[in-house]
């Protein structure tokens, strides 16, 4: 049975491309709003909002250097997401074993 706590907000981030989009810019390192809006086709407010989603999910976390506001991964969130997912296989694959075990796997006569 899977006990590991679902990351709801994890998966539903990921869902969008754009925010993946993003995730794969800031796995090169911090980067600010105004970085990561000069590489997209939506607006600065749009991009702010998806940075948003991806901080409440807690795949990113902000940064403060002086007087600049830089967002980076947050490898705890990614760990959750990663935990839950590992969890999941494991439990499914494990029910995928005992159904084959209990119905004579591959190799039971079909004719």
């Amino acid at each position: 049975m899977l006990t590991a706590p679902l990351p709801d907000e994890a998966l539903e981030a990921l869902g969008n491309a754009e925010r993946r989009r993003i995730l794969t810019l800031l796995s090169a390192g911090p980067l600010s709003v105004g970085a990561l809006a000069a590489q997209f086709t939506i607006s600065r407010p749009a991009v702010s909002r998806h940075l948003r989603i991806l901080k409440d999910a807690g795949l990113i976390r902000p940064l403060a250097f002086g007087t600049r506001n830089l967002y980076a991964l947050d490898r705890q969130g990614f760990e959750a997401t990663a935990a839950w997912l590992d969890h999941f296989w494991d439990d499914a694959e494990a029910r995928l074993r005992l159904v084959a075990e209990n119905t004579g796997g591959p190799d039971r006569d079909l004719g």
